[in-house]
C-alpha cells in the first residue's frame, strides 16, 4: 500500500510534495499514483535512439514537471540530467541515465502496486 512513509523510504521529499498539494496528503498520494501514467520511457528511448532530440526533450521535460511537482527525487534526479543534456541537444550516451531513471520509476511503480 502506498503511504507517505513508504515514499519517504523510497527517497521522495514527501513534505515538499504534500506542501505543493496544499497539505492534502490523500490528494498527494493520488497524484503519485496517477504519475505512473505520465512516464513515457519507451517513447523517450525511441526518440533518443533516433537522435530526435527535440521530441525527446518535449517528452522528458513533461516527465520532469510531474516528478518535480511531486518531489519524487529518485526518479527526478536522472530525469533532470537528461533534460539538461537534451536542452543543449547533446549527442551523449543517454543509456545509463535512462536506465537509472527507469529503475527508480519501477521501484515507485512497485510501491504503488503493493
Amino acid at each position: 500500500m502506498l503511504t507517505v512513509e513508504s515514499l519517504k523510504a523510497f527517497g521522495a521529499n514527501t513534505d515538499e510534495g504534500i506542501k505543493r498539494c496544499a497539505g492534502m496528503e490523500n490528494f498527494y498520494l493520488n497524484l503519485v499514483r496517477r504519475s505512473l501514467d505520465d512516464a513515457k520511457f519507451d517513447q523517450l528511448r525511441s526518440a533518443v535512439n533516433a537522435k530526435d532530440y527535440e521530441k525527446a526533450f518535449e517528452i522528458v521535460h513533461s516527465m520532469k514537471g510531474v516528478f518535480a511537482n511531486l518531489s519524487l527525487d529518485p526518479v527526478l534526479k536522472p530525469i533532470e540530467k537528461i533534460t539538461d543534456l537534451l536542452r543543449n541537444k547533446s549527442d551523449a550516451d543517454y543509456g545509463e541515465l535512462l536506465d537509472e531513471a527507469e529503475k527508480s520509476f519501477r521501484k515507485l511503480e512497485a510501491l504503488v502496486k503493493e
